[in-house]
């Protein structure tokens, strides 16, 4: 019946009638009656229900969301079953926190929001999503099947928004559809280079039969034979719309296609990195990627012993204090080089496009994105071995190939004194009085000298976010979530609940700006309401200082930039959270806040401490551009 769609039905009836095929006619009619017979119009299951297996089956946790009347079948059907709803006050907080679990966990990050402005506001989040790699399945309500197009509450073309947003994209049409649907998506936003998918659930694909039927009846339908094939032509869409809606179906995971280097492209980078003296590892979020295991990557960088330059998720892979991690003068290193590999690592406005890389260097670049793969390959840089594949299984290989060789060690070490000598000035400047207020230096310094050594950092600013990334140093793998290459303001809330929900015996700490603070602050609500007690630290300079470091020398004005010394810590209190602010006049306290921090953090509570601070000359000349 699935390939006997109501339009060809209807159309084969009226072709029978017109012509006077009685026979015909009743042919297509019996055909109707076997769909309307076999649909199971007494079942009270509804397409909800569907995508609640399938999400279970794939062992997906959490579903985010902020609840609407589309969607609300997939949640209660979710809740049913044993996945955590996680209701936010934001629909980019729903996304972003599945994005954090999507990056934390290995699997699919789930959310699901109403049609119409409940999905317009994601679309920031789902291009982040995108732009990180991260494997992301939005599912969005929709207007029902006929009334798109005419009019219905909340009825946008939400197809043509994530269509450049999303690997995948698809309208459910029947209730059938729904499992091989939501299938197929989990297994494209995992496979090649991970990203997210969507799919919009129209209204009447999600609700009960009977319900749906009384929504499909005609009020008032004309008279005549125009009525009677208005109302027929309604209940044969109906019931096309529900056939076959509960057949058994599989709902376990597809196969994932992850790209591979091949063996000949393997040989090759041991043959050259072997004969390296000057060896660079540039490291990106894509090479902690499943199926690769962090810590696997971790011993095979500890085997090359050759020094690593660390970003995005890739940050804290090689723990606190190696001695082949290098934080600082990555810009000096590359030039004095004579091999780099960028593992999942992109020539964007990172690598300044390419132009820091020594063109006499050998590069060897690994990436699963051929595109990401060659960027700016046609202007600043040239590849000498460029391989679409995945990093993280390479490097394993890489290593086994390279057994009982390692880097020359006087390399790794004269980049660590520079690190050293870097850092040690840095130390120093945190010791500098600044007007009025506390030294963000040295509130940085404070909170990463205190923190747990299981603690995860949520990113989310500009000035003061850039200052800490320097400072802070994540613990171990996966201890660093920023938004990545898109640069998106608004990331920390949402963040910092998936990693709280991914690892709830962890210190989760969210730097934020006071101007990025603005975004998420509601999520306190979220924070108290599902307890996930983060902590979140606050440089509040009452400015947006990223810009104004430069439009006020470059462009003699400082308008849009200047905020208030805002009571952040009093808003943290109002929802439910626990506030403390923190001036020149409590500094020499500093330390003991924090631990009362953290120890209200133990105990349930959300802190916010609201960190009044003053201006330093630090990345003096850094462009936010």
């Amino acid at each position: 019946m699935d390939s006997l769609g109501d339009v060809g039905i209807f159309l084969g009836c009226l072709a029978g009638l017109a012509l006077g095929g009685f026979v015909f006619a009743a042919y297509k009619l019996g055909l109707l009656y076997q769909l309307l017979h076999k649909t199971e119009t007494k079942s009270p299951r509804h397409g909800g229900e569907s995508v609640a297996e399938v999400l279970r089956g794939h062992g997906v946790k959490y579903v985010f969301t902020l609840v609407g009347g589309h969607i609300s079948p997939i949640l209660v059907a979710c809740e049913k079953l044993g996945i955590h709803i996680v209701d936010t006050r934001h629909e980019a907080t729903a996304v972003f926190a599945a994005d954090a679990v999507a990056r934390l966990s290995g699997t699919v990050g789930v959310a699901a929001v109403t049609a119409g402005p409940g999905l317009t506001n994601t679309v920031t989040a789902v291009k982040n999503a995108q732009m990180a790699e991260s494997p992301l399945l939005l599912m969005g309500g929709a207007a029902g099947t006929l009334l798109q197009g005419r009019g219905a509450l909340q009825d946008i073309d939400q197809m043509s928004l994530f269509k450049p947003l999303c690997k995948f994209c698809a309208s459910i049409r029947t209730v059938r559809e729904i499992v091989p649907t939501v299938r197929k998506a989990l297994a494209i936003a995992q496979s090649g280079t991970p990203g997210p998918v969507f799919i919009e659930f129209p209204i009447d694909t999600l609700y009960p039969f009977h319900l749906v039927a009384k929504e499909f009846g005609v009020k008032n339908p004309p008279k005549g034979v125009i009525g009677k094939i208005l109302s027929w032509y309604l209940q044969n869409h109906l019931m096309n719309l529900f056939a076959g809606a509960w057949e058994t179906r599989d709902v376990s995971p597809l196969p994932i296609d992850i790209p591979q280097a091949t063996d000949d492209q393997v040989q090759k980078c041991i043959e050259l990195v072997s004969r390296a003296k000057k060896p660079v590892i540039v490291m990106g979020s894509q090479a902690t990627l499943p199926p690769t295991q962090v810590d696997d990557i971790r011993k095979a960088l500890e085997s090359l012993g050759i020094p690593c330059f660390l970003g995005g998720m890739s940050r804290g892979l090689l723990g606190k204090d190696s001695p082949i991690h290098i934080r600082q003068n990555r810009r000096d290193a590359l030039m004095e080089a004579d091999l780099v590999l960028l593992a999942g690592t992109v020539c964007d406005f990172r690598l300044s496009y390419g132009r820091v890389l020594n063109r006499r260097s050998k590069i060897i670049t690994i990436n699963r994105d051929k595109t990401q793969l060659l960027k700016n390959s046609d202007m600043f840089w040239k590849p000498t071995i460029a391989i679409q594949g995945d990093a993280g299984s390479f490097l394993l290989r890489l290593s086994k190939g390279l057994k009982g060789h390692r880097c020359p060690e006087e390399w790794p070490q004269s980049l660590k004194a520079g690190d050293i000598s870097k850092e040690k000035a840095n130390r120093s400047k945190a010791d500098e009085k600044t007007d009025h207020h506390l030294n963000p230096l040295k509130v940085l310094n404070c909170v990463d000298e205190l923190m747990a050594e299981d603690s995860i950092i949520v990113a989310d600013g500009g000035d003061f976010v850039g200052t800490a990334a320097y400072i802070m140093r994540p613990r171990g793998p996966l201890g660093w979530l920023d938004p990545g290459a898109f640069g998106t303001l608004g990331v920390g809330g949402g963040f910092a609940l998936g990693a709280k929900l991914c690892r709830p015996e962890s210190e989760v700490w969210i730097v934020y700006g006071d101007g990025s603070l603005g975004y998420s602050v509601a999520e306190f609500d979220t924070f108290t309401r599902h307890k996930t007690p983060v902590i979140a630290v606050v440089g509040n300079d009452a400015c947006w200082s990223q810009i104004s470091r430069e439009q006020v020398p470059i462009l003699g004005s400082n308008v849009a930039c200047g905020l208030a010394f805002t009571d952040y810590h009093v808003v943290a209190d109002g929802y439910g959270g626990k506030g403390y602010l923190v001036g020149r006049e409590n500094e020499d306290r500093l330390k003991e806040i924090i631990k009362q921090a953290q120890k209200e953090s133990q105990e349930g509570k959300a802190i916010l401490l609201n960190v009044l601070i003053g201006k330093t000359n630090f990345r003096e000349g850094s462009v936010s551009v």
